[in-house]
This record gives C-alpha cells, structure tokens and sequence, in this order.
C-alpha cells in the first residue's frame, strides 16, 4: 500500500506541481569503485555492503540482474552469473526471510525469462532463489503524459529490499544502461515495447525511463564493470576487459560515474538531467565522494549522444512496432472457458464471450500473462 501511495502522489505533483514540492537532494553521495575479476569478486561484494550496509534480517529481497535476453555469459550482454552468484550468497549470510532473484528480459514474453536465467547460466547462480516475476503484476498510476497506468510485477512492489544487479554496458538510446536504466525491467512483457513507441524520441524516451525507475527506487546498486560493453549497446560485440566493480545506494550518483568512466559528461544525458531535477541524486562526480580512483577509461567507444543508433534503425524499429501489435487469441479447440486468463489479467481487458474469452484491444497492455497463465495453452500471441 505504501508502494501505491506514493504512486498517487507523484502522479499529484505532475498535476499540482504547487502543492506538492520535489525532494531535494542535500547529503553527498557516496560511489565504490573496486578492481575485480570473476574469479575473485567477495572482497569487492563485501566492501560494498560494509560502504551501504543493509539490514535484511527477516525481509523480503529482491535480487535483479540486468537480463536482456537468452545469451552466452561470455557475450557481456547480461549481469555475468558469478557476480549473481557473489550477491546471493552475501545476502543469505545476511538472513533475509526470503529471497526472489529475478527480471523481466527485453520485451519479451513470460517463458523468455527462464530460458533467458537458464542459457546465461544466471538460474544456476541464483542458488534456487530464481522467480519468474512476469508471473504476477499490478496495475500502478503512472505520467499521464505518457500512459495513466503502468503494469509492474508484484515481486518489486512486496520486496522488502531491492538490489539492482547493472550491467556496465552502453545503449543506443541512452547513451548508456546503468542503475536507472536497469530499473525498466520491472516492467513485465511487451509493456517494454509499447512504451519505446509513446516515448516517440530519445528525449522522451530519456524521460520515460527516469519516470519506470522511480516507480520504486532500488535500495543498492552493485555493477558488473568486470568485463564492460562499448559501442552500440546494449547487445554489442565490442566488449571491453575494465576491471571493476561498483556500487552505491544512489542510482544518479553511480551512473554519473559509469558516464564519466566511459567518457562522457554526464551532463550531457537526459535522463541523468531529469532524475536531478526531480531530486533523485546528483550526477557529478566532483559533489559526491568517490571511493576508490576514477579514471575514465581510454577510447571508449560512444554511441550518439542523440539516441539515433536505436531511434533511427529502422530494423530495431520495425521489431519495437511489431511486438505493440500482439494481441492474444484463443484456440476454440483447446479453450475450456476456466476464466484463469480473465483472472489473471491485471487490466482487465478480457472478457468471456459465449464461452470464449476476447480481448478489448484498447485496454490490452500485452503483458502476456493470459498466455503464460492459461493451464491449457490455448492463448498465442499474434
């Protein structure tokens, strides 16, 4: 409820901007930078949790990796498992009452996120603790100048704790996918997808992400630097060894370093000018504490700072558009009318219709929990 609360009232200050003031940022942040492999990364995950202890005694923590999709660890796409693997089991030294490793992979459907965990060897560093979290979701208020209402899986709303697994990796759109960046993945399906395509541009694109980030704010941020990714992000081949791991509990503060780190000004990016101006940190190195040394990295490949490397493919477009076109559609030879699709549905846009279930296309968010949810398999996407 408290999640919800806040909801309603962030949606408020868009719409009274008077009556309820922004937070203002008034302690220094701090940001860990630490030298690390994969083979030896408990002293770098121990140093970041003794810097931002968290105190999870019997509560509820949620893990989350940056998951993009069904890849080789080696290809730097996702968080790398043994980094996964570091942060479990340092959090279950911490006795939580319960843990949930999970994510929402790239605007793909439900089953994708466990092929995804499987193939990136990410399931079997989540020590059993994995779930899939596109299984559950709830319907939460949202920028009206973007959609009113946005779907998010539960487990990030029951979360206790959450700890934001980034991947050090660049981004066509946002010049760079950090800890805001991350956050998307709460959003479950092809919710993903039809977002990109009301963004309509970078800038609003920059905006949108800020606004999904702050939905529910991650407790720590730890970032897989070990093995980084230049160039036209966030599934290039150009990988980049870097060494390093870093955390902080301010997502604005650490992605102004991860900036700075690949060379560029973290001024110059619009989501990190947005979160600033809503009050969620500050970007600038120089005015929060850095620990350990930052030394941006030589020749690190950029890609535009304007976002066309994403907005103006018109192959990655053409994919974006094609997933907000899905709707499901019920096999008649295999629906039983149980009504599990209609209950499950977090908008409500199903309906039984002669014993069929149909779907209001206007309110269809394609989430694709009907599908992953109907115990006869009767629901495709098309």
């Amino acid at each position: 409820m408290e999640t919800f609360f806040y909801a309603i009232l962030r949606i408020l200050s868009h719409q009274f901007p008077n009556i309820i003031e922004k937070n203002e940022v008034k302690t220094m942040s701090k940001v860990m930078i630490h030298p690390a492999t994969y083979e030896n990364l408990k002293e770098a995950v121990d140093l970041a949790f003794e810097i931002f202890p968290l105190d999870l005694q019997g509560k509820s923590v949620l893990i989350k990796p940056n998951v993009l999709r069904a890849t080789n660890a080696d290809e730097g796409v996702v968080t790398h498992p043994a980094v996964l693997r570091s942060v479990v089991e340092k959090v279950v030294a911490l006795k939580p009452g319960a843990i949930i490793v999970g994510d929402n992979t790239g605007m793909m459907s439900y089953g994708a996120n466990e092929e995804s965990f499987r193939k990136t060897g990410l399931m079997e560093a989540a020590m059993g603790y994995y779930k899939n979290i596109g299984n559950d979701s709830v319907n939460l208020p949202f920028n009206p100048d973007f959609v009113p209402t946005v779907s998010v899986s539960r487990a990030v709303l029951d979360a206790d704790v959450i700890i934001s697994l980034p991947k050090f990796k660049t981004h066509g759109l946002t010049v760079l996918t950090g800890a805001i960046k991350n956050s998307y993945g709460f959003l479950p399906g092809a919710l993903k997808a039809r977002l990109h395509k009301i963004a309509g541009s970078p800038e609003r694109f920059h905006e949108l992400v800020v606004e999904v980030f702050r939905l529910r704010v991650p407790d720590l941020f730890l970032v897989d630097g070990v093995v980084g990714m230049e160039g036209n992000g966030p599934a290039s081949p150009d990988l980049r060894d870097i060494g390093l791991i870093l955390a902080s509990d301010n997502a604005v503060a650490l992605d102004g370093v991860i900036a700075t780190l690949m060379g560029c000004d973290p001024g110059l990016l619009k989501f990190l000018q947005k979160a600033k101006a809503l009050g969620l940190g500050e970007y600038d190195p120089n005015l929060n504490e850095i620990i350990g040394q930052l030394n941006p990295i030589k020749d690190f490949k950029l890609p535009p700072l304007g976002g066309e490397a994403i907005h103006h493919n018109k192959d990655i477009q053409a994919f974006l558009h094609q997933r907000t076109l899905l709707r499901p559609q019920v096999d008649p030879d295999l629906c039983t009318a149980c009504g599990t699709c209609i209950d499950q549905c977090p908008v409500s846009a199903l309906s039984m219709i002669n014993d069929l279930p149909q779907v209001d296309t206007e309110i269809c968010i394609t989430c694709f929990c009907c599908q992953e949810m109907c115990p006869e398999k009767a629901i495709e996407l098309k």
